[in-house]
């Protein structure tokens, strides 16, 4: 039996399986592993499963699947297993939204910071104090770091949006966005 260990220290990144979906299905999965070196990337069981059933009318997500780099957290214990029922009361519907379920259910058991781009399970992460960002901030902060251009982060979400991936701008609008919301700088431009 796998030993999961309470952690504080933001070593610990969980995505959803929507930023992990359109990264994988516009080709820009390679981004987010680069943004996460640095850290350990999990999904829970349900976003792994949730990928696997997608990836055979989406066959680009294999490349979730069989990245190295993000382990799959199986939650095989009672704290785990009783905040996902308590988050699964809270936002699911029959199958829809399992994955944020595992999700804010390993940010909450682990003290994962968590990667989720939906309203509701954002807002549900906030009121119980999970650290929550989004993947737009994970990108931003990216910038911030040196670690991206503008330009990059540019395209990557004109491809998302054309991948019909919702962002609160339209193609071309990230940078006025991000402006704007103070997410970057004069200075980064």
């Amino acid at each position: 039996m796998e030993v999961r260990i309470l952690t504080s220290d933001g070593s610990i990144l969980c995505f959803d399986t929507g930023p992990l979906r359109h990264f994988a299905v516009e080709g820009w999965l390679g981004v987010l592993k680069y943004l996460t070196r640095d850290r350990q990337v999990w999904i829970p069981d349900t976003v792994h499963e949730e990928i696997t059933f997608q990836s055979s009318e989406t066959p680009s997500l294999v490349q979730v699947l069989d990245a190295q780099w993000i382990r799959v957290d199986h939650g095989g214990d009672l704290e785990y297993a009783m905040a996902f029922a308590r988050y699964k009361d809270r936002l699911a519907s029959g199958r829809t939204n399992l994955g944020e379920c595992g999700v804010l259910a390993l940010g909450d058991t682990l003290g994962a910071e968590v990667v989720l781009d939906d309203r509701i399970a954002r807002q549900i992460a906030e009121e119980e104090g999970i650290h929550v960002i989004s993947t737009l901030t994970l990108l931003c902060d990216g910038i911030r770091q040196g670690k991206l251009t503008v330009g990059m982060v540019e395209q990557v979400a004109d491809d998302l949006i054309a991948g019909d991936y919702y962002l609160p701008f339209g193609r071309g609008g990230f940078r006025y966005w991000a402006l704007e919301q103070a997410m970057i700088g004069w200075e980064d431009r």
